[in-house]
């Protein structure tokens, strides 16, 4: 089959792709920006890459067209497509057709996490011996790609893992299907990680992603698992909506439990009291703990020991731009992190504060996600940046002022809406010792380089 993928340089839409091409489909793309990475990536794997959305590209000779939720009505080539009534699916349909519906699916979902989550889910399951096949929204630094097919078992030389894990965005699935995306995954193994307003673009309030949520939960079989955080009473608010499933739950006593971190962030993990193990690894923060109690706890359902789970977890190598550090130049040590939510800022800022100390911590952050360039959460967000000994926030493409919603941090926080003027005032701050901690879930114009090369060159 020849599929024609719109949207095609998207994380989720990217994946997709690889998957189609492994699975030997003729699969070529568009989209509105077409470079790299995942340009060179596909293009590498004989993905021929269109730039742009134009209705010649009806005219390819696909069998059918996988429409991104990138595409609205007035697109071009889907005009083109509607106007002469080709076929189309949105991406999590193909996907879930195609491929979900052979195997045993763990889903991740939540506001924060699911990222971390899925790739140390799949970890697990590679290091248990059980080659799954994953579609996670990042690269997980143990794999180098961001989706791939199940391969052969340890245990099983004559046939594919049954196994896939994939992360399960509530984010709508495209123009014409304004269901969350997940509810097209119909896992058996489903990790609800947390639960929080996002995506004011698309959600009116809290309880509008409360049904999408409830909507997963109708699909996942009595068979199944359930493996919920418990602290969230936004999730309880959702299973007590009806349950069909066994419920695991995790953060809670009688449940799956996570010691305090020792110095070097190792922690013990409990069931029930019990004692599972102890992960030694480098993550840092109370969100990451969390994260490994809900993949040990899915892997488990899969007939991984917990004692496997956690030895795996060792090993662990944690996702591309997950407080990864860029390098160090100066004595400025720079990381490169994902958050752009209020709570995800404070989680990370406050696992930094553990791991660093009394150093200096310079916050840099870019408002970019739909939700706070709406300035739906900017009364949160000066809160959330309490660990920090100075911010330095970009105030470029907003339709609210940062520094009004910045005022109680007083002098250590600056707005500036000039790039360069915001590069010349961190190079400026900075001194030896200092950890430097950009936030963003886009480029920022090469910001992370842009300054390691600048503090290199400071006497």
């Amino acid at each position: 089959m020849h599929i024609h993928v719109i949207g095609i340089c998207g994380t989720f839409m990217g994946g997709l792709a690889v998957l189609a091409r492994e699975s030997g489909h003729r699969v070529t793309g568009c989209d509105a920006n077409v470079y790299p990475p995942m340009s060179t990536q596909l293009e590498a794997m004989g993905i021929e890459l269109i730039q742009g959305f134009g209705a010649g590209q009806a005219d390819i000779g696909a069998d059918v067209f996988v429409v991104g939720n990138v595409v609205t009505r007035g697109t071009p080539l889907m005009e083109a497509i509607l106007d002469r009534g080709l076929p189309y699916v949105s991406g999590p349909q193909w996907l879930a057709e195609n491929l979900l519906r052979q195997h045993w699916v763990l889903a991740v979902a939540g506001t924060h996490g699911k990222t971390t989550t899925s790739a140390m889910l799949a970890w697990i399951l590679e290091d248990a011996g059980l080659a799954p096949g994953f579609l996670i929204g990042g690269i997980p630094q143990n794999f180098g790609v961001s989706a791939r097919l199940p391969g052969i078992p340890a245990q099983d030389s004559h046939s594919r893992s049954p196994f896939f894990v994939i992360e399960a965005d509530e984010y709508d699935t495209a123009f014409f299907d304004k269901r969350s995306k997940f509810v097209h995954y119909h896992p058996r193994t489903a990790v609800l990680n947390n639960l929080e307003y996002d995506h004011a673009d698309i959600f009116a309030d809290l309880a509008a992603i409360e049904t999408q949520f409830h909507h997963l939960v109708r699909t996942i079989p009595g068979n199944g698992l359930i493996v919920s955080n418990g602290r969230a009473e936004s999730l309880e608010r959702v299973l007590q909506r009806g349950c069909w499933t066994p419920v695991q739950r995790f953060g809670v006593d009688q449940a799956w439990q996570v010691g305090e971190a020792d110095a070097q962030g190792h922690f013990e993990v409990r069931l029930g009291g019990e004692l599972q193990g102890r992960v030694a690894w480098d993550l840092l923060g109370e969100h990451n703990r969390l994260n490994a109690l809900a993949a040990i706890a899915a892997s488990r359902h899969v007939g991984v020991p917990p004692s496997r789970a956690i030895d795996a977890l060792s090993r662990f190598c944690n996702v591309k731009r997950r407080m990864e550090v860029r390098g160090v130049a100066h004595q400025v040590t720079v990381y490169d992190d994902f958050a752009h939510h209020p709570t995800a800022i404070a989680t990370t800022l406050e696992g930094l504060r553990h791991k660093v100390g009394a150093a200096r911590i310079l916050a840099v952050l870019e408002p970019r996600s739909n939700t706070m360039k709406l300035g739906t959460m900017k009364d949160a967000l000066a809160q959330s940046l309490q660990q920090a000994d100075l911010v330095f926030c970009s105030a470029v493409n907003l339709g609210w002022n940062p520094a009004q919603a910045l005022l109680p941090l007083g002098d250590r926080a600056q707005t500036f809406t000039q790039f360069d003027a915001l590069v010349e005032a961190i190079v400026a701050q900075a001194r030896p010792g200092d950890h430097l901690l950009v936030m963003s879930n886009g480029g920022f114009n090469g910001i992370h380089q842009i300054l390691l090369d600048r503090l290199a060159r400071q006497p």
